[in-house]
């Protein structure tokens, strides 16, 4: 974490940011309400909790996918492309998931990932 020159956010934010990291690492027994009134901040600002919840919106719509397209091809897509869905941005698996209505076998899926 960069905390001079070009910086994008100012010095105090990115201190607050390490901080908060620090404080919800080594207080695992501490709920956010906890944090919050221990740092008198909205643990929600924080970049931790944001990035925290955009890998956990992209890892359930990764699972959902992958589960509609088991039913969609009536066989369960190989751990390659399972790994593959799973490390895609929110964006393109929210694409993925409107492309796989017009999939009829596994060849279409594979023709998809492979144009993306």
């Amino acid at each position: 974490m960069a905390l001079s020159g070009g910086n994008k956010q100012p010095l105090s934010n990115a201190i607050i940011d390490m901080v908060s990291t620090i404080i919800s690492y080594k207080f695992t027994q501490l709920n956010r309400a906890e944090v919050n009134t221990m740092l008198g901040i909205t643990f929600e600002d924080t970049t931790l909790y944001k990035e925290t919840l955009e890998e956990g919106e992209v890892k359930g719509a990764a699972r959902l996918v992958i589960r509609l397209l088991t039913e969609r091809l009536g066989q369960e897509p190989s751990e390659e492309i399972r790994a593959r869905i799973s490390h895609m941005p929110l964006p393109t698996v929210e694409s993925l998931a409107l492309a796989l209505f017009d999939f009829t076998s596994l060849a279409d899926l594979e023709a998809w990932l492979e144009a993306q």
